[in-house]
């Protein structure tokens, strides 16, 4: 950044100035780390618990590859998306809107990781694995950012189809197939995504009508998002304890799973029933939080009972 403290000493405002020295920081923010993070876990929980085990070296060089292929959808979609990130407070300080990466290099940076992170994955694990991963790219890019997101208020539940394939490309990785069990796996992250979405949107409302983009409470309002919001959360609170009757969890788990989607369900209807002048969203603000936590808990116990499954 010296060479704009330079031009603004010499007067020539930080705006005005082309800004061409993006850091290696910039392009790690570039892949979404924090994405990135959510993907690679799991990922990771898909091919644990996937009954045939993985060798761990195979295992880590799959996640590496993995993670790649969620970082350069993330690339493609900032480089798509830059002319919306620019208005938006939460996005303008990425990396292209900034100045501080070129959109062309962050798409050639991009579509080279893709390609390699699929390459790669094929010749670690096997071409089934690789031919999700491939899936889950193509989709995120030219399904959700290039068409839904700035064309439908269901953006988010079809896109939801790409953030919720990295545990099926895990047990693939493992097992050179798909199953039940990974479609369950599926299932919760798709039913999750929408109502953690949506409870972002609705105290962020603002930021997504002034960029344009039709997210479910700036299309439709707060009622319509409330009905879908509950609509999305009873069928997760079933969907998460079904892995304790496919044998892939302990009555347990079925147990704390039921009691993480009752706590769901009912911060959900805490959205559900909040009035339009509670400015503050503080009901969305609380779902979103524990959607998190619910994810997370979720996966971590299925973790833990395979590791205690094993021998």
């Amino acid at each position: 950044m010296a060479y704009i403290e330079r031009r603004e000493a010499e007067g020539v405002a930080a705006d005005t100035v082309p800004i061409h020295d993006g850091a290696a920081g910039d392009y790690v923010q570039l892949l979404k780390p924090r994405v990135m993070s959510l993907v690679v876990f799991t990922a990771f929980v898909g091919m644990v618990i996937a009954p045939t085990g993985i060798n761990p070296i195979i295992g880590f060089v799959s996640l590496v590859a993995i993670a790649v292929g969620a970082g350069a959808a993330g690339a493609l979609n900032m480089w798509y998306d830059a002319d919306i990130d620019r208005v938006m407070a939460r996005t303008a300080r990425r990396p292209i809107p900034s100045g501080r990466v070129p959109a062309g290099d962050a798409l050639v940076f991009g579509a080279w990781l893709g390609a390699g992170s699929v390459v790669f994955l094929g010749l670690a694990a096997n071409y089934v694995a690789a031919g999700l991963l491939a899936f889950t790219i193509l989709f995120y890019v030219f399904v959700y950012t290039a068409w839904l997101k700035r064309s439908t208020p269901q953006n988010i539940v079809i896109g939801g189809v790409a953030g919720a394939l990295p545990p099926m490309i895990g047990w693939a990785a493992a097992t050179g197939t798909v199953s039940m069990e990974s479609f369950v796996l599926f299932l919760i992250i798709f039913l999750w995504t929408p109502p953690h979405s949506w409870a972002l949107a609705l105290y962020r409302s603002d930021d997504y009508a002034r960029a344009g983009i039709p997210m479910l409470p700036v299309a439709k309002g707060l009622r319509a998002t409330q009905i879908q919001m509950l609509a999305y959360s009873v069928p997760l609170a079933v969907v998460g304890v079904v892995p304790a009757f496919l044998g892939m969890a302990s009555p347990a788990y079925g147990v704390v799973a039921a009691i993480l989607g009752a706590a769901f369900v009912f911060l959900t209807w805490q959205v559900y029933r909040m009035p339009a002048t509670d400015k503050e969203m503080r009901p969305a603000r609380r779902l979103f939080a524990f959607s998190l936590l619910y994810l997370f808990l979720i996966f971590v116990m299925l973790l833990a009972e395979r590791g205690f499954a094993m021998p």
